[in-house]
């Protein structure tokens, strides 16, 4: 029989209908048993997906070029094969002179890097293990403000972490360190710290929806993730290729407004360019006619507003095929063919 160990206070039974909410013994107000579910449903979705994607995280070491136990880096990653091939951020490996995968049970192994791009801060290693627990690559297109999401990974040496959030904005956009702009960057609340780079963003089916890339140090619940769309697109180049080819033309260039008598002349959808500061000499661009100060206002037909979309329209567009150029040369429209090669 159980016993209070306060005498003067009513026995554990005393709690009535707090299957319908109420008071407890010191007047605090008990959760209704609808609440209570909620949470009990909310706690199951998290611990099933890290039940599910927890033995596939790993935490990776970096080592010092010249004392093999100095550690001078760390992230996080997670297997997405079952052969040992390992998805995390570019900024994780960059510059490794050694690096070592911490797995949940303690294993450790050596790592190799794979292909790495700097512009969507994506890289691929691979261990030497087989049999690897594995995550599944998830459709952050399906996403929702709003959304239940799990970050998991190694915050401060603190081996596999949860915390979660929710979806706060989709479609935004990073620049890398390279100084291209990541896309579609997916935007969350579920707390970050130094060490959770590299790892997963999951869903409430345990599929992951975006690899955690950067944190506002000033702000709090302000968390960015690459989209999984980008790392399926980023994939296959990475394993084939080591690296995601993109094309270029041979330009130097900037985003400059267009004079207003200039849009209407020429009846542009944009009131932005691109105007060329230089030109490679030998370069396709150069081999096509353009020329310092040139607009570039279109690509195949498609109004080209700044340098960011030209460079996301020439890392989707095929090596080697013929591109149209649209471009401004004084108050004259020319068209251009120009063959991109791979940068």
């Amino acid at each position: 029989m159980w016993e209070d160990a306060d005498k003067n206070s009513p026995p554990l039974t005393w709690i009535e209908g707090a299957g319908e909410g109420g008071s407890g013994p010191s007047g605090i107000e008990l959760p209704r048993a609808g609440d209570v579910e909620l949470l009990d449903a909310y706690s199951r979705a998290v611990i099933s997906v890290v039940a599910a994607v927890g033995p596939a995280l790993v935490s990776l070491h970096v080592g010092h070029p010249n004392h093999s136990r100095q550690q001078v880096g760390a992230g996080s990653g997670v297997v997405i094969a079952p052969d040992g091939y390992i998805l995390t951020n570019s900024h994780v490996v960059h510059g490794a002179a050694r690096l070592t995968a911490v797995f949940p049970d303690g294993a450790e192994a050596q790592v190799t890097p794979i292909g790495a791009d700097p512009s969507t801060d994506l890289a691929v290693v691979r261990c030497d293990r087989t049999g690897l627990p594995y995550a599944t690559l998830g459709d952050s297109a399906a996403l929702r403000v709003g959304q239940l999401v799990i970050a998991v990974g190694n915050p401060l040496g603190f081996q596999s972490t949860v915390s979660t959030g929710v979806v706060s904005a989709l479609g935004r956009t990073l620049r890398s360190q390279d100084g291209r702009l990541i896309e579609n960057i997916v935007q969350h609340t579920a707390p970050l710290n130094p060490g959770n780079s590299g790892g997963p963003l999951l869903d409430s089916k345990a599929h992951v929806v975006g690899i955690n890339t950067a944190i506002i140090a000033i702000a709090q619940g302000i968390g960015f993730a690459i989209p999984s769309s980008t790392a399926r697109w980023a994939l296959p180049q990475l394993l084939a290729h080591g690296r995601v080819r993109r094309g270029r033309i041979g330009i130097a260039g900037h985003t400059r407004p267009l004079d207003r008598r200039l849009v209407r002349y020429h009846e542009l959808v944009t009131d932005t360019a691109v105007e060329v500061m230089a030109v490679e000499e030998g370069g396709p661009a150069a081999g096509a006619g353009v020329r310092e100060g040139d607009l570039i206002v279109g690509l195949n037909g498609q109004p080209i507003r700044g340098i960011d979309e030209l460079q996301r329209f020439l890392a989707e567009w095929p090596l080697r095929r013929p591109i149209a150029l649209t471009i401004l040369r004084g108050r004259e429209k020319l068209e251009l063919g120009v063959t991109p090669v791979e940068a």
